[in-house]
């Protein structure tokens, strides 16, 4: 199996600075991003940290697999998924430190969702309500649950999805990076089939665009930049109210399991009936 991949961020139509970071560890089939928030307590700080720890984190893992974990394993969930969790706790703590040490960055916080792949799986880990998203046959469904008011009432039958879109409180999380010492964080692992979509993303893309419209988009533009680029275009287009960021990973059969899907549907070489004779 084989990821491609391709991000893009915006600062939108409205907003004068951009507090969403990302980063692509294409080596690693990592994949994370961050919205920060708190304006003038500098959010563009804490998605920056909690984008580079979370990176980090795991690339030493991958060569050290002894360095130091943060927080509880879930024997339930595999050591990769396990390790994805305790890079954002250790995220969450480096922003809550930085926050409460500097008085210019106090209020600072983040949401945060990493997906890290291997194999045929993928493990997906976040805190807040940045999205991620699979794509499979046409049909595509959430992987992650917001940590916001809104989604929680809907979850508990207190309002609608629709009362939810709706309402002026949409951007008050109950869960974020930064805001306590410790943060609980949601972790789980799902399998990949080739032909998968993947997308990642901030709340900018979400409040702008439909699930369809996001559907839509990934089965017209199979190149992951390119539609990343075009669910951009598309927030802007529909008002562009946030910073937005994408990152799209498409699962591409390997090599081997192309040739030998090709033998199945055109019949190998030794397949093909004995020439007769000669000219």
């Amino acid at each position: 199996m084989r990821i491609t991949s391709g991000g893009c961020t915006d600062v939108g139509r409205v907003r004068t600075n951009n507090e969403d970071s990302f980063r692509i560890v294409a080596p690693l089939d990592l994949f994370v991003l961050s919205d920060g928030m708190g304006g003038e307590a500098h959010g563009e700080v804490a998605s920056a940290l909690a984008v580079e720890t979370v990176a980090s984190h795991c690339l030493e893992a991958v060569h050290n697999p002894s360095a130091p974990f943060f927080g509880e394993r879930n024997a339930a969930l595999s050591e990769r998924t396990n390790r994805l969790a305790s890079a954002i706790r250790l995220a969450n703590r480096k922003i809550h430190e930085a926050a409460t040490t500097n008085a210019a960055q106090r209020g600072m916080g983040a949401t945060v969702i990493a997906a890290w792949v291997q194999e045929h799986r993928i493990s997906v880990a976040h805190v807040g309500d940045s999205r991620a998203y699979l794509l499979r046959s046409g049909s595509l469904d959430q992987l992650t649950r917001d940590h916001s008011l809104v989604a929680e009432q809907v979850r508990r039958g207190i309002l609608t999805p629709q009362q939810a879109d709706e309402s002026e409180m949409q951007s008050v999380l109950i869960r974020a990076l930064g805001t306590q010492p410790e943060v609980e964080v949601d972790a789980d692992e799902h399998a990949l089939l080739d032909g998968d979509a993947v997308v990642i993303c901030s709340d900018g893309l979400t409040r702008m665009v439909t699930d369809p419209e996001i559907a839509s988009t990934l089965l017209t533009e199979p190149v992951p930049q390119k539609s990343a680029e075009r669910l951009v275009v598309l927030a802007n287009e529909n008002g562009g109210e946030d910073n937005v960021t994408v990152i799209v990973m498409q699962v591409q059969p390997a090599a081997s399991n192309l040739v030998a899907r090709l033998r199945r549907w055109f019949g190998s070489p030794s397949d093909a009936p004995a020439s007769a004779g000669g000219n």
